[in-house]
């Protein structure tokens, strides 16, 4: 097709990200735009052109649909996705895919039966950088992973959905489910998984604001993670990242930048010398929003690295660590 027509479902911040990086591609066109929120889905309105509606149902009655994008709260994954696949229509939908396991499961059963192209908003595959620590990670022998999501996004309105464990599952699933996604995008699958978790300063929320997770890779690596949301608002200098320890070498992954840390031979003083080197490296990416585009408009997903069935397993390592963090036992995952 030369024009893929998209209606969003959810119009929030998210979602603008996305509509942004739209407007510049000559391929796709945003005719739809539905949100609860009146004003929130007329700004959208006006910054696309689409057209406004206020129930997503009579959104997806629209006979000129190519593809739609779903931006959610965490809680409201389940309905608005079988919906889109009854409509046959190719979804991208925003991380993580679901609350709970069986409303993903039930998804991803209908995504299979339908045999739709599916995207889930896991930007960090999409990087150059991450492009970079995959070829560089390909066929080493790594040891350990340390992952960090240090930020300060809790110090929020304590009644907000996303402060509220039933309705978000919290940092741990709601926002470091990006790092755990890198994490198996970079080592490969997670076997099984510990945690503590408690709240230190945020007590006006019912969300943990630390997590200490422990992982066994499949391989057999091992790895860990920490994440904090009640760390200063304005630092996001500690959010996504990575040390990988593999051979000699570590590995430091920083959003845009691989910094790679490894022996060198070096001629000093006419005499070589091994010495411990950094050099850094950071390289353009593809764009999520036009890997998807160019997905429904080829009808061929194979560029998509992160499709629904995919993200389920994040989601599954996600919501065992949280479970790990509550029963203070080993979740194994399958």
């Amino acid at each position: 097709m030369d024009e893929v027509k998209i209606g969003f479902i959810g119009c929030g911040g998210n979602a603008k990200g996305h509509m942004r990086r739209l407007s510049d591609i000559a391929a796709a066109r945003i005719v739809a735009v539905c949100d609860l929120d009146e004003a929130r889905v007329g700004a959208a309105a006006v910054e696309t052109g689409g057209e406004i509606y206020t129930d997503f149902n009579r959104m997806l009655e629209r006979d000129d649909l190519d593809a739609a994008y779903l931006s959610l709260p965490v809680f409201a994954h389940g309905a608005p996705e079988l919906a889109v696949i009854e409509r046959g229509l190719p979804f991208l939908v925003e991380k993580p895919v679901a609350r709970h396991m069986d409303t993903a499961l039930e998804i991803e059963a209908a995504v299979q039966q339908a045999g739709l192209i599916t995207c889930v908003g896991y930007q960090l595959r999409y990087l150059g950088s991450t492009d970079i620590a995959r070829n560089e990670l390909a066929g080493k022998t790594v040891t350990l992973v340390e992952g960090r999501y240090w930020c300060g996004s809790g110090r929020g309105d304590p009644q907000r959905w996303t402060f509220q464990m039933e309705k978000s599952g919290g940092q741990l699933l709601e926002q470091a489910t990006h790092t755990i996604d890198l994490m198996r995008f970079l080592l490969g699958e997670i076997k099984e998984v510990s945690a503590r978790q408690t709240s230190r300063q945020l007590h006006q929320i019912d969300c943990p604001d630390v997590h200490c997770v422990s992982f066994e890779f499949a391989s057999g690596a091992l790895g860990s993670l920490t994440t904090t949301w009640a760390a200063d608002p304005l630092d996001w200098s500690n959010s996504n990242i990575l040390h990988v320890l593999y051979d000699q070498s570590m590995l430091h992954l920083a959003r845009d930048t691989v910094a790679i840390t490894e022996r060198a031979e070096v001629l000093e003083d006419g005499e070589t010398q091994s010495q411990m080197q950094t050099r850094s490296q950071t390289a353009p990416g593809p764009n999520i929003d036009q890997v998807f585009v160019e997905a429904v408009r080829q009808r061929d997903g194979a560029a998509i690295r992160s499709d629904y069935s995919d993200a389920v397993k994040t989601l599954a390592v996600c919501l065992g660590a949280l479970e790990a963090g509550q029963s203070r036992q080993t979740v194994q995952l399958h």
